[in-house]
């Protein structure tokens, strides 16, 4: 557990994300789960202090454990991580 450093403070806020396809369908195999693999780090391009820890592509599901600074609302980032891998899907 690294704690990170703002302007007025220190924080280390874990979240823990599940995402899960319509109907939980098991379509996350194959070309898509490698496709998600590469896509879900871009976030860290638009945001360099945003962090994934770990991740864990299943079948029919998703976990991310992702750290986010306290300037950022969890909401909006998770919507753009969402919008930014479907995108090309």
């Amino acid at each position: 557990m690294k704690i990170k450093l703002s302007a007025h403070g220190a924080y280390h806020q874990q979240y823990h994300v599940v995402w899960i396809p319509k109907y939980r369908k098991k379509v996350l195999k194959g070309e898509l789960k490698q496709y998600l693999e590469k896509g879900l780090f871009d976030i860290e391009t638009f945001h360099p202090d945003i962090d994934i820890e770990t991740f864990s592509i299943q079948v029919d599901h998703l976990h991310l454990v992702i750290v986010i600074p306290p300037k950022y609302a969890v909401s909006d980032i998770v919507r753009k991580i969402k919008a930014n891998t479907s995108r090309e899907i």
